[in-house]
């Protein structure tokens, strides 16, 4: 029976994937990261994805990962896995995740090349094709979709939603009131959500143009932070939101732009920072220096310290 989910609730969580200090996978220690997102009111979880280093898995290793995160969750929340890369590898990523039950699926971009718009739709067709798992799309990089091609996919029975990356407000206005406005009886329920690094900067322009639901990569070490954030946002507590973003988002996002691939990097440090055996990244990417991490300590310290202050009025 096909099953497509026609939303998200809630804060969206990205957990890392734990590596030891030989750079193998730790499924012990990523239990213990899913039950941390699952204590602190994750909404969903997204595994094996850009902060899950995605790039740096073998297929084998994301299987992996997805299993013992349904293990861990056993049903509490969905569970989404990561696909992607060419689309012979990306469709062997979808039908894995459909095998093992996942939840769904966000799909990376293609590798490597970039085709016109109708080769992008044509890649996604190709890669689902005949799968029966639910298929969240992510908007980036060679993956660059426009309001005709996202209303194309509304076509695609299991492709459910898009995910920007990108960040490009002018361009999301376009998409979402294009596939709105669309004669199509799936276009109120297409699903879209925020993916930008760090979305909490964008989150308030992004729900004014409808897209309510992003994911935090604040979660993995700051949940505290991120909820109330989330909260703020959501009840139109506009005085929180920049009293957090002043104080703690934006010092993180002028760290995180230091160094290509912090974005997954500091995070994992910043979850390290909290006592978190996560180990490091794997190469490309690289670990923040001392003095960084110094940094990424005090601006997680005063963040801490802000939310004190702010939830006691």
């Amino acid at each position: 029976m096909t099953r497509y989910p026609t939303e998200l609730s809630g804060l969206l969580a990205f957990p890392l994937t734990p590596f030891t200090e030989t750079l193998e996978l730790d499924l012990d220690v990523l239990a213990d990261q899913v039950e941390g997102h699952l204590d602190a009111g994750a909404g969903a979880l997204f595994v094996a994805c850009g902060t899950g280093e995605f790039s740096s898995l073998a297929p084998h290793e994301v299987r992996a990962v997805l299993r013992r995160t349904r293990d861990v969750v056993a049903g509490r929340v969905p569970v989404l896995v990561g696909a992607g890369g060419g689309p012979e590898l990306a469709r062997a990523g979808v039908t894995m995740a459909e095998g093992e039950g996942a939840d769904g699926v966000l799909l990376l971009p293609p590798y490597l090349v970039s085709g016109p718009p109708a080769g992008l739709v044509d890649h996604v067709r190709y890669v689902v094709r005949d799968r029966d798992v639910p298929v969240i799309v992510y908007h980036r990089s060679s993956g660059k979709f426009t309001p005709d091609t996202t209303r194309a996919l509304l076509d695609v029975p299991n492709v459910v939603g898009l995910k920007d990356g990108i960040g490009d407000v002018d361009l999301m206005t376009r998409i979402v009131t294009s596939v709105r406005g669309a004669d199509h009886p799936r276009a109120d329920e297409f699903l879209f959500l925020n993916g930008l690094p760090t979305a909490e900067v964008s989150a308030r322009a992004y729900r004014a143009i409808g897209v309510l639901t992003y994911s935090s990569a604040v979660h993995c070490f700051a949940p505290t932070i991120a909820h109330a954030f989330h909260r703020a946002l959501g009840t139109g507590d506009d005085a929180t939101v920049d009293t957090l973003l002043r104080g703690f988002y934006l010092p993180l996002v002028a760290l995180r732009d230091e160094t290509p691939g912090f974005a997954v990097s500091l995070v994992k440090a910043g979850a390290r920072l909290r006592g978190a055996k996560v180990g490091s990244v794997r190469p490309p990417l690289c670990d923040p220096t001392p003095e960084q991490l110094d940094r990424l300590e005090r601006i997680t310290a005063d963040g801490l310290d802000l939310l004190a202050r702010v939830v006691a009025g």
